[in-house]
């Protein structure tokens, strides 16, 4: 039964792609908002959303959750057609559209050649990072976390390889040896720190514990690896700004525990500059 609707939500998902591309990228995202807010929570927990920001933000009325769920989900959807002009993206076709800050810093990291982390979360049309990472010819592997729609994961993973970064590195036991194999080989490493880990350490986000992966810390404390973050916000609808920021400063006496904590601060402020452009609906904070 399970792969019954597994199949279906793929052909409507085929269809929806179908429709975008022929519409044009600002129609696309424009249907894809209305896409989000009418269907998208119906295939997501609401409880879990409604209880992750109200959690995080104690004292926001419960107005405003609701209107900032309701800009969430049209932000969902806006990515969610936004895949078909992935390709269209990497070809600087819609290059108008995507504005960069710090492309000095990826120029930096490819001149000296040594890997580096680089970390970011579910903000916006998050892809576009690790695509734009290795357009500025770093060698680069990204972890991503397979989709549980066998049918819809094969569409996303070609996708992902040939338009995006075509190094991927799946989550989990396996990824970690790929990960330490590429630092080995001087490629850098590209993965989101939002997503509960079960196997990772317990550090905190807007005060509260929760299971964090420890990969960029180990990095650090074993390979001196530079941790650069790398933020996205969309602006006036279709629109992106990405910023390269600086290498987040760890001391020698940091541990595992005090960086993951310091990276979990880094996202917490992040979230905080646009909240309705992070994906709340993980279930990130259980224990």
């Amino acid at each position: 039964m399970k792969q019954l609707k597994y199949f279906i939500e793929f052909l409507f998902i085929k269809l929806f792609f179908f429709i975008f591309r022929i519409i044009g990228y600002e129609n696309a995202s424009n249907l894809g908002a209305r896409i989000g807010s009418i269907l998208v929570p119906y295939f997501r927990s609401i409880k879990t959303t409604k209880s992750n920001i109200k959690n995080s933000f104690p004292d926001m009325s419960d107005k405003d959750i609701k209107h900032m769920i309701n800009e969430m989900w049209r932000n969902y959807g806006r990515i969610f057609s936004e895949y078909v002009y992935i390709k269209e993206f990497r070809s600087k076709k819609l290059g108008k559209y995507l504005n960069i800050n710090g492309i000095e810093k990826l120029e930096k990291i490819k001149k000296e050649g040594k890997p580096v982390v680089f970390v970011s979360g579910h903000f916006n049309n998050f892809e576009l990072m690790a695509m734009q990472i290795e357009l500025s010819d770093i060698k680069l592997s990204a972890v991503y976390r397979p989709l549980n729609n066998l049918y819809l994961n094969q569409t996303m993973e070609n996708l992902r390889k040939n338009f995006i970064c075509k190094n991927q590195i799946k989550k989990g036991l396996g990824g970690v040896r790929e990960i330490i194999r590429s630092i080995s080989e001087n490629t850098s490493i590209a993965l989101m720190i939002d997503q509960r880990v079960s196997e990772g350490e317990k550090s905190y986000l807007f005060n509260r514990p929760t299971y964090t992966t420890t990969i960029p810390a180990q990095l650090v404390k074993k390979y001196k690896c530079p941790v650069v973050p790398i933020y996205i916000k969309r602006i006036d609808n279709y629109f992106f700004d990405m910023t390269v920021e600086d290498p987040i400063n760890f001391s020698e006496t940091d541990d595992i525990k005090s960086i993951t904590l310091k990276l979990n601060k880094w996202l917490e402020n992040k979230i905080l500059l646009n909240p309705d452009q992070w994906i709340w609906t993980h279930n990130k904070w259980k224990l």
